[in-house]
């Protein structure tokens, strides 16, 4: 039977405990699993069997998010890691080689444009970035060396929408994977993989945990992309030396990516969730649906508030009528436009330092996706390592604050940004 979202949120993946009969997924804190036998040991070892060997790789309690995950997504699997930043690795990993690349949006999170263009160095990695509503010039960056395409659903830090149909065309005539961050979006707004997307990476600390407790990432895969087609993806399509010579393709086939990141990426990289994170962000995922539609309605009302506030230059959040993105809303996230978007403030960046530590309700953090309405000023903060080139083109310009609105009451949000903005111009 195929359940709709909201009982895909609460109850996918999970299963009384067949131990006690838990109805809640326990937090298995154990670091090993007994084998039946030795061969049962040398089965799990050789992948010839699907079972818990070790919790750097598997854990009951991980597994359940994985399969949650991988539902609401609609992909064929799942891989949890340990932050959002761990994802983007991960989901590079398999697919890349020295001297590889990849074509990145210039909207993205300030902290995945330095891991983009600083710490992929060291692996021989590189990243060439394009504006994405550009779609020719996202074409024209591909070459032999290009091994995926790498963009956000609502870009961070500014709300935009990709378009996704567009880019998942390029995609797809150049014969290269997607990837694409659904973060800001969550699955409840925005299923990236409708859209063409071969991959979809989470930050679990924002949204999808949404209390501010554990920080988590995840990678999930469509299982729609040949990984034998070209020979330009060897860790997939080519003999394993590590399991024989196993090929993880024609064995797994759409599991193959979910697969290799478990028993080459989580064994080698070591970027493992741990079970508590696990368990804090599925209780997190059973009220997504509820707290997304909150976020939207508080961020339409506080938006249309300040767009028409005389200490404001610009709102960009999508869900206006006024934002070049608006058209895109209907198409690629129905459910609503998220809950970040940032604004420019009349006075500069002296302006921006007044309002944000004039702010009561509002919490100063590096976070985004809380239930709690957060502020932050993204050119001195998460994007201060960026060139002013590189933070205009993120959309994290020195005059520009970044809102993630919560699910208070909308009215009160909206008093505590009158007052901080009547300071910051005081």
């Amino acid at each position: 039977m195929a359940y709709g979202f909201d009982t895909l949120q609460v109850h996918a993946g999970a299963r009384p405990d067949p131990a006690t009969g838990a109805r809640q997924t326990p937090i298995y804190q154990t670091t090993a699993y007994v084998f039946r036998d030795a061969d049962h040991a040398a089965a799990l070892f050789n992948l010839q069997e699907v079972g818990y060997i070790y919790s750097r790789l598997t854990n009951p309690t991980v597994a359940v998010l994985q399969e949650r995950l991988a539902a609401l997504e609609g992909g064929a699997g799942a891989v949890c890691c340990s932050s959002g930043h761990a994802a983007q690795i991960m989901a590079l990993f398999p697919l890349m080689a020295p001297g590889r690349n990849i074509v990145a949006s210039t909207r993205l999170y300030g902290g995945t444009v330095t891991q983009f263009s600083q710490t992929i160095k060291r692996f021989g990695w590189s990243a060439t970035f394009v504006d994405f509503d550009d779609v020719e010039a996202v074409a024209a960056a591909i070459d032999d060396d290009t091994r995926a395409i790498f963009c956000e659903s609502i870009a961070n830090p500014g709300g935009y929408i990709t378009d996704l149909d567009a880019i998942s065309e390029v995609a797809n005539k150049a014969g290269l994977p997607l990837i694409v961050d659904n973060t800001s979006a969550t699955p409840y707004l925005c299923r990236p993989i409708e859209h063409g997307a071969t991959l979809v990476v989470h930050s679990t600390t924002k949204y999808l945990t949404g209390n501010g407790t554990v920080t988590g990432g995840a990678v999930i895969d469509s299982g729609n992309f040949d990984w034998s087609a070209s020979g330009k993806f060897p860790s997939l399509s080519e003999p394993e030396p590590a399991y024989h010579g196993l090929k993880f393709h024609e064995t797994f086939g759409p599991l193959a990516y979910t697969f290799h990141g478990i028993a080459i990426g989580l064994r080698d990289l070591g970027m493992t969730m741990n079970p508590q994170a696990a368990h804090y962000t599925l209780m997190g995922i059973e009220t997504l649906s509820l707290r997304m539609e909150r976020h939207v309605e508080n961020a339409k009302k506080v938006s249309q508030w300040l767009e028409k506030h005389d200490k404001i230059d610009a709102v960009t959040y999508a869900g206006l009528e006024s934002s070049p993105y608006h058209d895109r809303v209907a198409r690629i996230c129905p459910k609503g436009a998220g809950g970040l978007f940032t604004i420019a403030l009349k006075g500069g960046y002296e302006a921006c330092v007044k309002f944000v530590d004039s702010l009561e309700l509002f919490s100063h953090v590096a976070n985004l996706g809380d239930t709690r309405s957060l502020v932050i000023h993204s050119a001195s903060t998460t994007h201060r390592q960026l060139s002013p080139e590189q933070q205009k083109a993120a959309g994290a310009a020195p005059n520009v604050v970044r809102i993630s609105i919560g699910i208070e009451d909308a009215d009160d949000l909206i008093a505590d940004l009158d007052q901080a903005l009547e300071k910051a111009h005081g």
